[in-house]
């Protein structure tokens, strides 16, 4: 910006990790919250805290705040098998991960720096997030506001990624020239983020009514779009064909015809550089190219390992450890590797866990809509889009253990658990205190008198 604060911005945005756990222990636990939001997609500023104390650990730190600020507080969770079932899951995964060292597939995880025990306890702070969301958003107004800051939160990433990416000439497509953007893992770890909030912030502009809010969400879905576009991830361009589809299914059948027509002249309307990368599926003799065919093997490879050890699995974070397909360290399917390393068993309860989040945000959209309060439709709605494209998405890599990619989706689907009970509130109302479904007024509404007999006339 050229006023040469830049330099300034990291050990601020440091610092005020340890105010907001302050406060979140003193009583304001949803201040923390909102502030950690941005900062669970933007790895690149938390980079720039590796040069104090505790760096790597200052989101874990304030989310745990949070939760014991709001447990202080008397503040509860939402009814919902989620939590149960995460926890299920975690212990589990713990559990799987001694049982792939006894069993001679990873070192034992003796030591905070073994590599199994670090990818379990990064694992960790994803049911964490959702735990402080769900306790922390406790009423329209907070929700309104988390959302807004995820909006926000979309944007910095959107900005950030695309003047990256628009930086290079793109007349031709070019592998070195993609970007990670401030998610820092890679392209197609942007491009999932980006997919999943595109469609996300694409069924709020579809639900709401004012016309201002629908223009604003609009174009933070087309520029997320192409931000995603120029990411170059043919992963991302299915998942979201499939979303939208979905969207078509749920709320625009119009949609369908769009659908179609971009299908049949998709060539003619994409840049030229975003065409060549869906064509490198397959070479000049119809074969497929060399990433795809390593994963082809990969998978195969897989399979194999799955069928020694079908219940339990190889143990969780082992995969990384085994000699694989061209020194691969990843499946690149998550459904794969949850079979691989947990078995039957965590597959289950992986599955589960989908189910009653599907399940979640389907009863929100719908009994919301009965409600006719179209913030709490527009969120049931997104999230059933998000989750849409997160199921498409992790059939091309893990997309779910990076709280880079899913830490903001886990504080929506805390919102989504919370807005339930809210609108099972408005729904059990009598009618007429269900027609004023905003934020509570400045002032309290007075008392309503008795009916006004009104004569009958003939």
């Amino acid at each position: 910006m050229g006023t040469g604060l830049g330099h300034y911005i990291p050990i601020v945005a440091y610092l005020g990790f340890w105010i907001m756990c302050i406060v979140s222990l003193t009583g304001r636990p949803v201040l923390g919250m909102y502030y950690v939001m941005p900062f669970l997609p933007y790895r690149t500023m938390r980079f720039h805290f590796e040069d104090y104390p505790l760096a790597s650990q200052t989101v874990t730190l304030l989310v745990v705040c949070v939760i014991l600020g709001a447990f202080f507080k008397g503040k509860r969770l939402p009814p919902s098998a989620l939590y149960p079932v995460w926890i299920l899951f975690v212990v589990y995964l713990y559990v799987s991960m001694w049982l792939g060292g006894i069993m001679g597939n990873a070192p034992l995880p003796l030591w905070l720096n073994d590599a199994n025990l670090v990818t379990w306890k990064d694992y960790l702070i994803l049911p964490m997030v959702l735990f402080a969301a769900s306790m922390v958003l406790e009423d329209r107004k907070q929700i309104r506001t988390a959302l807004i800051v995820v909006a926000i939160s979309t944007a910095l990433v959107d900005r950030s990624a695309l003047l990256e990416s628009l930086s290079h000439s793109w007349a031709v497509f070019d592998e070195n020239k993609r970007t990670s953007g401030p998610i820092a893992y890679g392209p197609n770890q942007l491009a999932a983020f980006l997919t999943q909030f595109a469609m996300f912030f694409w069924a709020f502009a579809r639900v709401l009514k004012r016309f201002k809010t629908k223009f604003w969400f609009y174009v933070l879905t087309g520029f997320t779009l192409i931000t995603m576009l120029y990411a170059f991830s043919r992963a991302a361009y299915i998942a979201t064909l499939v979303a939208i589809g979905a969207l078509a299914l749920l709320k625009d059948r119009k949609l369908l015809v769009v659908l179609v027509v971009f299908l049949v002249t998709w060539q003619t309307v994409v840049p030229t550089a975003v065409s060549e990368r869906v064509n490198m599926t397959h070479d000049a003799n119809g074969q497929l190219e060399a990433s795809a065919q390593e994963r082809v093997d990969l998978w195969t490879q897989s399979r194999d390992m799955f069928m020694k050890n079908p219940v339990t699995g190889i143990g969780f974070g082992s995969f990384q450890f085994g000699e694989h397909t061209d020194n691969l360290k990843d499946t690149h399917n998550y459904y794969v590797k949850v079979l691989v390393e947990t078995g039957l068993i965590g597959f289950l309860i992986f599955a589960a866990m989908l189910f009653i989040m599907f399940s979640a945000s389907w009863k929100l959209f719908r009994t919301a809509k009965l409600a006719k309060d179209p913030l709490y439709e527009a969120l049931g709605l997104g999230m059933l889009l998000l989750l849409t494209s997160a199921l498409v998405l992790n059939g091309f890599g893990d997309r779910w253990s990076y709280v880079e990619i899913n830490g903001l989706m886990w504080v929506v689907m805390g919102a989504t658990l919370r807005a339930q009970v809210l609108v099972n509130e408005l729904n059990g109302a009598p009618s007429g205190q269900r027609k004023k479904l905003g934020p509570p007024r400045k002032f309290a509404t007075a008392v309503p008198g008795p009916p006004r007999l009104v004569p009958q006339t003939r």
